[in-house]
C-alpha cells in the first residue's frame, strides 16, 4: 500500500512539474524550479525506502500548503496555451511566466460586436472579450457571428481577415 502510494505521488509530482522542468529552447534564463517543488524531487535520491517515503510525505504536504497559500501555482500546458492566446496582441515585457514553448502567431474567433471608433474605423469585439481596432485599410462591414482571423504581420503589426475578405491592419485594445 505504501509503495503504491509512493509511486502514484511520484508520478503525479512529475506530471505536474514537467512543463516547468522543461528547458527553454533558445532562451537565456530558464524558469527556476520553486524550492518547495525541488524538495519533492530531491526525495528521489534517498536510498532507504522508509526515509524516502517520509521525505515524500513531508515535502508533498509542504507543497500542498504552498499551493493553498497561493505561494505555488500549478498549471498545465493547455492553460498556458490558452493564456498566451488571450494575451495575443498585447505588448508585455518578456516574462518567463509562461515558460518556453510555442509562440502564438495567429488567433481565430467569432465577432460578437462591432462599433466605430472616433475616427470611423471599426472596433471588433471577439467572443473572448478581446477588442481589436482597425488602424488602416478599407472599411470593414463586419457583423456579429462572422469569423475573424488575426495574425502577426511585418514590423510588429497585426492583420485581420473577416470571413476570408482581404486583410486590414488592426491593433489590440487593452480592455
Amino acid at each position: 500500500m505504501r509503495l503504491s502510494y509512493l509511486a502514484v505521488m511520484s508520478g503525479v509530482c512529475l506530471a505536474v512539474a514537467a512543463p516547468s522542468l522543461a528547458k527553454d529552447k533558445g532562451k537565456d534564463d530558464p524558469v527556476p524550479t520553486p524550492a518547495v517543488f525541488q524538495a519533492v524531487i530531491d526525495c528521489k535520491a534517498i536510498a532507504a525506502a522508509e526515509a524516502r517515503l517520509a521525505c515524500y510525505d513531508s515535502t508533498v504536504a509542504a507543497m500542498g500548503r504552498a499551493k493553498d497559500a497561493e505561494a505555488l501555482v500549478v498549471t498545465d500546458t493547455g492553460a498556458i496555451r490558452e493564456a498566451r492566446r488571450g494575451l495575443f496582441g498585447i505588448s508585455l515585457p518578456k516574462l518567463k511566466l509562461f515558460g518556453g514553448g510555442e509562440e502564438v502567431n495567429e488567433i481565430e474567433g467569432k465577432i460578437t460586436a462591432v462599433r466605430s471608433s472616433n475616427d470611423g474605423m471599426a472596433i471588433f469585439v471577439l467572443e473572448d472579450g478581446a477588442r481589436w481596432r482597425q488602424t488602416e485599410g478599407r472599411h470593414q462591414f463586419a457583423k456579429p457571428g462572422q469569423t475573424i482571423k488575426v495574425r502577426r504581420a511585418s514590423m510588429g503589426g497585426f492583420m485581420a481577415n473577416i470571413d476570408g475578405q482581404p486583410g486590414v491592419r488592426v491593433v489590440r485594445m487593452v480592455n
